[in-house]
């Protein structure tokens, strides 16, 4: 199992409506999730709206992403969150997010 540990950055301006949409994830968003491996996912937020994910894996980050980019609903979703986070025009969360490196564990 792969512990993943990421950071994304959203405009503090939309910290209220983030986690509005956070307590009501789509059903079908969170079925997809499951379906492609993520297990024990979590999201942090700071106040300066810093994000910090966690989930595990079977695989990889790069292989979670990638099977999640198959699924039409993620991609819904993507569109729906783009706007809150800090990105490029017209770039997509999930293909911004900063893996961070694990080097302690303690089980």
């Amino acid at each position: 199992m792969k512990r993943v540990g990421f950071e994304m950055k959203i405009k503090t301006k939309s910290i209220k409506e983030y986690k509005e949409w956070h307590a009501n994830v789509w059903p079908e968003m969170l079925d997809a999730l499951r379906k492609n491996g993520w297990k024990n996912y979590s999201i942090f937020l700071r106040p300066d709206g810093t994000l910090f994910g966690y989930f595990e894996v079977k695989d990889s980050f790069k292989n979670a992403l990638e099977r999640m980019s198959k699924e039409k609903i993620n991609t819904d979703w993507q569109n729906l969150m783009s706007p809150y986070f800090e990105l490029p025009k017209g770039a997509h969360p999930d293909k911004n997010m900063i893996e961070w490196e694990e080097v302690f564990h303690l089980d």
